[in-house]
């Protein structure tokens, strides 16, 4: 079904490759975000969810 999609739309190669591009840009820039994220925060945000049970005990 999707091949027959591809196949009718015309000018299918550029939205192929925008598609592509748009993909990798968004994936290049969720990685370095992740990796410019202050260390700190991390560590305080991976720590949050036990010390929410630890003050209800």
């Amino acid at each position: 079904m999707f091949k027959q999609f591809i196949q009718d739309f015309t000018d299918s190669r550029i939205y192929l490759i925008s598609s592509l591009w748009l993909f990798l840009i968004f994936f290049i820039l969720v990685a370095v975000m992740l990796i410019r994220m202050n260390k700190n925060h991390i560590k305080y945000m991976s720590e949050l969810p036990l010390k929410e049970n630890e003050e209800n005990i």
